[in-house]
């Protein structure tokens, strides 16, 4: 149970970091592929949706930094949900009897 609680508490700690990058690249990338299949937009029209989607906008030398931190974030987060969902499921190990100690006859 020990390591259910640890998974459940980094998990707690690290998800409202990873949580804003996550959804800007989820929702840029929806919002760029929906732009350009649904609506008919030019690529020219939802290109500003890609350079925030890829982190562009932060320049040359931190873009590969903000790809690879969003990513090992989503495969923190992943991983840890996975952990703490089978750590749910697992069965549990009955509690040891306690004995209790006989009582010694009275005279």
């Amino acid at each position: 149970m020990a390591i259910g609680r640890t998974l459940r508490n980094l998990h707690r700690a690290i998800a409202p970091i990873i949580i804003l990058p996550l959804m800007v690249t989820i929702l840029t990338g929806v919002s760029y592929r929906l732009g350009k299949s649904w609506f008919g937009l030019s690529r020219d029209q939802v290109h500003w949706l890609m350079v925030v989607h890829e982190g562009e906008y932060l320049g040359s030398w931190l873009e590969p930094v903000y790809v690879l931190l969003n990513g090992l974030g989503a495969l923190f987060m992943l991983s840890t949900g996975i952990g703490i969902f089978w750590s749910t499921f697992r069965p549990k190990k009955p509690a040891p009897k306690v004995e209790k100690p006989e009582e010694a006859p009275e005279d």
